[in-house]
């Protein structure tokens, strides 16, 4: 059992609020997990030519002590990137002139215990062991701005309770998943996907529906067209919350097992595992609140 939030915002008031309407949402799915806790924000991209990378350091000795000017100083020794650094607790935002891949192979041979947690031009990602109450104090998730955002609070039942196995999982650049429920046939899709290339850093199963589904993106498939396959390809019980660079979307499998509610207004679209999550939010006695069907896809552009 797993609790999954989502919160997109369409006033430029509200995105200035993101984090202090998340909080309580996340806070609100404790009993729900937790185990562990995590969210991806998206906000405005950076310029085409730049990226970013979320980094966490407290599998280092240094923890959140880790020197993150000095890594920097010597990306740009070796690299010449115009790196710069913005820290908030064990995890630090990367930002870079250049394509990821180059960065996150010097990464990874600079620092191994530093772990990479995202990629992309919108994306910042958070995530650590504690209870949901303490990771967002641990990194400030009330002052948290941007368009919208993917949270989660994780209750282990198949794989060792540890940052990297937290959600949200991503993938490629831009784009994050988070799960309630359980799959059983992951390994079937790691053996379909690693002679492709794909690389696996966990033993987890919502691992294996996140590199699938970006994968698809990476084929072609637009949002739609990914999950579409995702109903064919994975099996299990499953609610999947998403965030692009410009999207926010819901399935649930053909059972709809595990839980989810959605309250839309004119100012925002929020989703949780119960609404109580939710209640709290402005205008929520007003909003249009629902069930989503099984085996439905919903998106929402921010």
């Amino acid at each position: 059992m797993c609790g999954i939030v989502g919160l997109l915002v369409k006033t430029a008031a509200l995105q200035e609020r993101l984090g202090e309407l998340m909080v309580p949402m996340l806070i609100g799915m404790s009993d729900r997990g937790p185990d562990s806790a995590g969210m991806a924000v998206f906000s405005d991209p950076l310029p085409e030519g730049q990226r970013q990378i979320s980094l966490y350091s407290g599998l280092t000795d240094a923890g959140s002590m880790y020197d993150w000017h000095g890594l920097v100083a010597a990306l740009n020794r070796a690299l010449g990137v115009a790196a710069s650094a913005r820290v908030r607790g064990n995890q630090a935002v990367i930002a870079f002139e250049g394509p990821v891949a180059p960065v996150r192979q010097w990464v990874t041979g600079y620092a191994p215990a530093l772990h990479v947690m995202s990629a992309g031009r919108s994306i910042d990602l958070f995530k650590d062991i504690g209870t949901p109450a303490e990771v967002a104090e641990r990194y400030g998730f009330e002052s948290l701005r941007g368009t919208h955002l993917v949270g989660h609070t994780r209750m282990a039942t198949e794989s060792a309770v540890t940052p990297d196995r937290a959600h949200p999982f991503t993938a490629g650049e831009d784009f994050c998943l988070v799960h309630n429920g359980s799959l059983s046939n992951p390994n079937g899709i790691r053996r379909m996907l690693e002679p492709r290339g794909i690389h696996f850093d966990t033993d987890n199963d919502t691992e294996a529906a996140c590199r699938f589904l970006e994968w698809r993106l990476r084929e072609g498939d637009n949002l739609p067209g990914a999950l579409q396959k995702g109903f064919e390809a994975l099996d299990g019980f499953y609610t999947f919350l998403m965030g692009t660079a410009t999207e926010l979307a819901l399935i649930r499998d053909p059972f709809a097992c595990k839980p989810a509610v959605v309250a839309e207004t004119d100012d925002y679209v929020a989703i949780a595992s119960e609404f109580r999550s939710l209640a709290h939010l402005p205008g929520v006695k007003h909003a249009n609140v629902f069930e989503p069907a099984p085996e439905e896809m919903y998106v929402w552009k921010r």
